[in-house]
Parts: structure tokens; C-alpha cells; sequence
């Protein structure tokens, strides 16, 4: 076989790129990585551990202890906010980043299941993790569509949520995305960009694999 083809897909909260990400995977016959969940799933192992996720040492200790294989990314507390705001934190610390970079890159460069590619979705995945993908994507809405979405997801799980906090709590993730120092939250040069503002899931997934095809 040759190299496997890789498809980075990132952008900001609750734009749709893992949507979008894991029906590419399914589509095409790839393997699917969120890498945000790396991130929360480190961000996770702190709070459970009683830890501030303020604590770089403590953050970076996590992340270079932490086994992808023996991971349980289906455990729902890693979708909840105080977990997405501890895996915001942790993301900016530099160690942090380095300790999780080789894990998504080897998943990249060897799909699990002898998959002929890979789809990572993320926030730096075209940019920094693999730059030499075969295509990207970043896809963004207005942050007010992103808010409403994110009200829904809660809702929907029954979660009591006040719309002006999620919608401020989301501008301060994206500022900590985009202007930390390490691998920010930015558009590849020669990345599609998809905004989903006015798109529905269906047409999000048939203008990426107009692309794609």
C-alpha cells in the first residue's frame, strides 16, 4: 500500500467540523481521529484528579502519561463544558501540545485497522500537525449560529444552559485559540474554507467532497 491519504479538518467550536469529519471517515472507508478529545481527555484526567488545569506541570504530567489505545473516548463527561474549558486551558501549554503532537501524527501517518487514510479533525491540524495533508478544510459560522448550536447540543442532553453565557464563554475560547502562542487556531494558506453559517449538515458533506472528488 502507499502512503495512507490524510484530510485535516479543523476550525472552531460547534462550526461542524466533527460532523463534517466523521462522515468524510465514513464516506471514504478512513479512520477518524477528534483530536480535540486528546485534549479533553487530558483536561478530564485533571479535574477527576481533584488538579487545576492552571497547573502547567500538572497538565503536562497528564498529557505525557496519557495512553491513546486505553483511552475511553466514548465517556460522555468528556463532552461536558467544564471539561471543553479545561481542554481549552491545557491546549496552550506548549509541553502539552508536544506530548499530544507524535500521538496524532502517528495515528496519521498509520491509520488504525490498515484504514487507506486518515481524517483528523481539529484546530491545528492543517497548519501545524500535518501541513502535508492531502486536503484541508477549515470550516467556520457566525458566532452567534455557533452559540445557538451549542445551546441545542445541551439542551437536547437535558442540560440547563443560559444562551448569553455559552455565547460568552465561546468568544473566550476563541480569543485563547487564536492568540495563544503555540499552534493557534488559524486558516492553512491552501485550506478550502467551508462557512456553515447558512448549511445544513448535508450540504457541508457535498461541498467537501465536491473537493475532495
Amino acid at each position: 500500500m502507499g502512503q495512507p491519504v490524510v484530510i485535516a479538518v479543523d476550525g472552531p467550536a460547534a462550526s461542524g467540523k466533527g460532523t463534517l469529519a466523521r462522515r468524510l471517515a465514513a464516506e471514504l472507508g478512513y479512520a477518524y481521529l477528534d483530536t480535540g478529545l486528546l485534549y479533553r481527555a487530558v483536561g478530564l484526567s485533571l479535574l477527576r484528579a481533584g488538579q487545576d488545569p492552571m497547573d502547567a506541570n500538572a497538565a503536562t504530567a497528564a498529557a505525557e502519561a496519557f495512553d491513546a489505545a486505553a483511552a475511553d473516548f466514548s465517556d460522555p463527561a468528556l463532552r461536558e463544558e467544564e471539561t471543553g474549558k479545561a481542554a481549552g486551558i491545557v491546549a496552550a501549554v506548549p509541553a502539552v501540545r508536544a506530548a499530544l503532537v507524535d500521538v496524532q501524527r502517528r495515528f496519521a501517518a498509520n491509520p488504525p485497522d490498515n484504514a487507506p487514510g486518515a481524517v483528523l479533525d481539529g484546530r491545528d491540524i492543517g497548519t501545524v500537525i500535518c501541513p502535508d495533508a492531502d486536503y484541508k478544510f477549515f470550516i467556520e459560522a457566525d458566532i452567534e449560529e455557533r452559540a445557538r448550536r451549542r445551546v441545542k447540543e445541551l439542551q437536547d442532553r437535558g442540560d440547563t444552559v443560559i444562551p448569553a453565557r455559552v455565547l460568552k464563554e465561546m468568544k473566550e475560547r476563541d480569543e485563547r485559540d487564536r492568540s495563544r502562542a503555540v499552534a493557534p487556531l488559524a486558516t492553512a494558506a491552501d485550506a478550502s474554507v467551508l462557512n456553515t453559517t447558512n448549511l445544513n449538515a448535508d450540504a457541508a458533506f457535498a461541498l467537501a467532497m465536491s473537493f475532495i472528488r
